[in-house]
């Protein structure tokens, strides 16, 4: 079952001329389209389903800089600036609590692990520390289970990811920027070598650039184009619990499980060792480009072979502008989860809080994550293709550090200077293999 997203009213008439057309209505789409919106500059969003419908209505709802990689973590505190004013900016609920996140330590491997971690992150000054028994026993009331230790960041929170998105986007609409659902971009369009407008299933709007935020899909409309984005869809299933009383607020993971409190009272609960990485033609093409990750992840990952894999061979790579693509067959993806893990994960969290009672799981869904092989995102111009612009492969980061991904690529299309440095998300590193260097020394 689908999560139920916010509504968006969408604009009913066609632009025929913008400066910016974004692909992609998630998180960071909407985010682009409103801090270009922001700055005066006349953009036009497309979203072949709905508003966040995919992953950035699906996810976790984490809004965290605790446990990221070195390289995201700039990305991460723009973003949670941004996030704590992300109510006043959009004026409307997005669910932004700073609540902070606690990762659950049970054996010293763990606490090891976090120690390197926070070495690593010394130079940024958070407020992230490990804690003892004691702090955990008062950060979670009623926490049955003993675990050695915890990671905390008072200043990490949560949003809302069914509010989030619709609620940015409606924002960027207020400030000028265009809306489309349900309209499907087909191709991009150049003259003399460059950007000079989309065709949409709707018809052709002419832009001197195009930001792809396609999410799951950005491979194959970049790949329709001749570029070779390196990405794979990994498949997350997350729960939601009835409401229950006396919860704990701040969002945890650990002990095979995470959660986070939602605005309603219930929790949203995940089993963590229930991500599934589905074999498909593209995983032959990109196996030793994530070999690694599938290595460090695989405690967490399971490979399956199934239906998808055949899906993903007979699907067309390439189409005519006034074709039916893909993109319109399935106007939003909802993949089946992994329902077994749903009632692992809510027996994990009732034994963990036993006072809260009975939990019971209210509905559960999947979401298709895009992942990079250095679980990195692209937030990049391309040479090869002046007038394209790439946002996309958060690996499962997106929504948390999405708002700062979407005012980075703002900043950059407009020609400002950028509080953060772009260089980490280049997409060039994948042109020049410099990107197993990076992932290499931001391991150190």
């Amino acid at each position: 079952m689908a999560p139920r997203m916010d509504t968006v009213h969408a604009d009913t008439v066609m632009p025929t001329r913008t400066s910016v057309v974004v692909i992609g209505g998630g998180i960071v789409g909407t985010s682009t389209a409103l801090f270009l919106a922001e700055k005066g500059i006349p953009v036009v969003l497309c979203e072949k389903g709905v508003i966040g419908g995919e992953q950035s209505g699906r996810n976790w709802g984490w809004t965290r800089v605790m446990g990221r990689d070195i390289r995201e973590i700039p990305l991460g505190l723009e973003s949670l600036k941004l996030w704590r004013r992300m109510n006043e900016i959009t004026g409307a609920e997005t669910g932004f609590r700073q609540a902070g996140i606690v990762y659950l330590c049970e054996d010293q491997a763990a606490i090891n692990r976090h120690e390197a971690w926070l070495e690593k992150a010394r130079p940024y000054q958070l407020d992230s520390r490990l804690v003892g028994p004691d702090e955990l026993a008062r950060l979670f009331p009623g926490l049955a289970r003993s675990f050695k230790a915890g990671l905390y960041t008072p200043s990490d929170g949560r949003g809302e990811p069914t509010k989030a998105a619709p609620a940015i986007a409606t924002a960027a609409q207020r400030k000028g920027a265009g809306i489309l659902t349900g309209c499907a971009v087909r191709t991009i369009e150049t003259k003399g070598g460059r950007v000079c407008g989309v065709v949409t299933e709707k018809g052709a709007i002419d832009c001197d650039t195009v930001v792809l935020a396609g999410g799951a899909w950005s491979r194959l409309f970049a790949g329709s184009l001749g570029i070779k984005l390196p990405a794979l869809n990994m498949l997350a299933s997350v729960m939601r619990t009835e409401p229950i009383e006396g919860g704990p607020d701040i969002a945890g993971s650990g002990a095979g499980f995470s959660f986070r409190k939602r605005l309603d009272g219930g929790y949203s609960v995940a089993l963590r060792a229930s991500g599934v990485a589905d074999i498909t033609p593209d995983s032959f093409k990109l196996f030793f480009d994530f070999l690694p990750h599938l290595l460090k992840e695989r405690h967490e990952m399971n490979l399956r072979f199934g239906t998808r894999f055949f899906e993903e061979l007979t699907r067309p790579k390439r189409w005519a502008a006034d074709a039916i693509t893909p993109m319109e067959k399935t106007r939003v993806l909802d993949p089946e989860p992994v329902t077994r893990s749903f009632g692992q994960a809510r027996d994990m969290f009732a034994a963990a809080f036993p006072a809260m009672g009975a939990v019971k799981i209210a509905e559960g869904w999947g979401g298709l994550i895009d992942a990079t092989p250095d679980a990195i995102p692209v937030i990049s111009a391309l040479d090869s293709f002046p007038g394209l612009f790439l946002t996309t492969g958060f690996s499962g980061h997106g929504f948390g550090i999405g708002p700062g991904a979407g005012k980075l690529a703002a900043d950059m299309i407009a020609g400002d200077p950028t509080s953060v440095d772009p260089s980490p998300y280049r997409y060039s590193r994948f042109l020049d293999g410099s990107w197993r260097q990076d992932r290499q020394a931001a391991a150190l």
